[in-house]
Formats: C-alpha cells, structure tokens, sequence
C-alpha cells in the first residue's frame, strides 16, 4: 500500500497482533512502530517474562506457534517437563527456544540494559524491519481483583484460565513510570500518519499503556489521527476475556461502551458491520467494515481499510476526540 509517513500501533498480546502483521504486511520495510503492553509481564522461576511483547516478535517475525495460539513454533518442551519432574511450577508453559528468550532477556536486564534495547536487538536478531517497542522501560503490574483474591495478570488469565469474577484492575506502577522515549517522539514527528489502537482488551492490554500518563498527554496532543479497532463483534470478544470483564465490572457490552473509555484520545473508531446500527450514536467518523481476521488476507484487508479511513481523516480534517452519546 502506498501510504506515505510512518505509523504507530498500540497493541497487546494475540488479537492485537494480528491486525500489526495485517499493517505490517501492506507497508514498506520500517514504516510501522508497534508499542506493546508490557502489564503483563511478571517475573517466573527467577526470569522476566515479557508475554505480549514476546507474541508480537514471534508473530511478526514468521515463528509463532499457529496450533497452540502463543509461544514459537516448532517448539520441544524437555524444559517443562523435567521441571514437572522435579515437582516445580508448570501452569506457565515455557518452550525451550522460548526459555532462551527469558534466560537472555533476564540476563540483560539484570546487566542494567533497559527492556527497550533488548527488545530493540531481539527484533533485529528476528529479522524484523518492523520496530517493537514495549510500552515503558519502568515496571508496570496489571493487578486483578477477583473472586479468588488478588490475582496478578498470568495468573488471573493463565493459572486461573479467567474463570475467578473480576471486581477492579489496577496498574501498579503505572502513576510513575515514562513511557519508552522513542514512543514520544515518533508521536511528535511531522512524518507519522496514524495511530491505530488494535483490537486488544481495552482493560488489560490497552489501558496498561494509558494509565501511563505521559503516554495519554502525548496522544491527546498528536496532530494525526487516533483510530481504535472495535475488539467486539455483536456485544461478544472474538477470543479472551473482554465481554466477560466487562460485564463483570457492571458495563454494557457494546463497542459504545470502548470508546468511551478510549474518551479524549481517539478521533476515529472502526466498528464491526455487525454493530453497524451503533454508529450514528458515536460523535466521531466511524468507519464501518468486517473486523474477524482469520487469514492473512482478512488482517490485510482491515489494515488497508483503517489507513484509507486515517487518510481520508487528514484530508477532510478530523474533531477533537469526543465522547459517544449515550454516557
């Protein structure tokens, strides 16, 4: 696709990354910077996790593992299971070529390196033109109130398979972390395009990132379009737990009810055809279109699409971000 300047992703973990390999599968080599939520990491068996940050390089690069849903493909697990032999944790697999990633990242960072770096020469060492960046060199924890107690994100979403109800979330961390430097200064270059927030969970994968407030400042001021990518089709998540938290946290589940969480940031909102009916209700350009991605051509095509709407937005002009009618 023929676009010029460069765009910025936000995005999570696996339905997130699926409409970044769609942008990056129709831009040029370098156009496209996608910033990870890194509230999900957490440190496991001594090593630093970094879990969305890790399923974007995998996926991005060719080497995620397509049948399981995450982690490398043509993976060997002789890891896991002497670990299980020896009566350790198991509820957090790890793969050996991944258990490489976590031994060397840990390693790195413990040498003072900050994640962005690292994260800079996996990329590299991935064969990745595309830059990734994890949202903040600062520790930030998503935190899950629950049924079952204070839970932290691996273990609400893997240990406890999302089953425990949801009450709160918080970011620990997030008041006084940065966000990565060169995150701030792509949003201020003349050349930059579009943001597009993917479709991720708005509570768990999103809004890490926001919580950051030097991450909402920045993009309350850019001068380019902000496009977030419904995560819901007909009131109901593709995959994860995004319906399920929100009814839980006593919210409407509607495409409605994330952008106005996403109020005061974005300027446009792509929503499902299945949800066509709720776009007069929205106070911003809405773009209605399909957004199941199942095959490449499907996240490709959505990729074109919400780049033409973010053009069509800079050639006609776009508001100020609005709140949808309705609160």
């Amino acid at each position: 696709m023929n676009i010029e300047g460069s765009v910025l992703a936000l995005s999570g973990g696996i339905g997130g990354v699926k409409l970044a390999l769609g942008l990056q599968s129709i831009l040029a080599p370098a156009q496209l910077t996608v910033a990870v939520n890194t509230g999900d990491d957490f440190e496991h068996l001594g090593l630093a996790i970094s879990p969305d940050v890790d399923t974007t390089l995998y996926t991005l690069s060719g080497q995620a593992n397509t049948e399981l849903g995450w982690g490398r493909a043509g993976e060997t697990w002789a890891f896991m299971e002497e670990l299980g032999r020896l009566g350790a944790e198991t509820w957090f697999r790890l793969g050996d070529k991944d258990l490489a990633v976590h031994v060397e990242r840990t390693r790195r960072l413990a040498a003072g390196e900050p994640l962005s770096d690292v994260v800079y020469d996996f990329a590299r060492r991935f064969g990745l033109a595309t830059r990734v960046l994890p949202m903040s060199n600062d520790r930030v924890r998503t935190i899950v109130e629950t049924s079952a107690g204070t839970l932290s994100f691996q273990q609400y979403f893997v240990k406890y398979a999302c089953r425990p109800r949801v009450s709160a979330i918080r970011y620990e961390g997030a008041e006084h972390a940065r966000p990565v430097p060169a995150a701030l200064a792509m949003l201020q270059e003349p050349d930059l395009a579009a943001v597009v927030i993917c479709p991720s969970n708005p509570y768990l994968s999103i809004e890490p990132l926001l919580a950051i407030p030097g991450w909402r400042a920045a993009l309350r001021a850019t001068k380019v379009p902000v496009i977030a990518v419904s995560p819901l089709i007909g009131g109901e998540a593709v995959k994860g737990p995004t319906a399920k938290i929100m009814r839980e946290l006593g919210l409407a589940v509607s495409a409605l009810t994330v952008a106005r969480h996403y109020e005061g940031i974005v300027r446009g909102f792509v929503l499902d055809a299945a949800d066509a009916a709720l776009a007069p209700r929205f106070g911003m350009p809405v773009h209605v279109t399909p957004t199941l991605m199942r095959t490449l051509a499907d996240k490709e095509r959505l990729a074109r699409e919400v780049l033409e709407f973010a053009r069509a937005l800079r050639r006609t002009g776009f508001p100020a971000p609005v709140c949808p009618a309705g609160r």
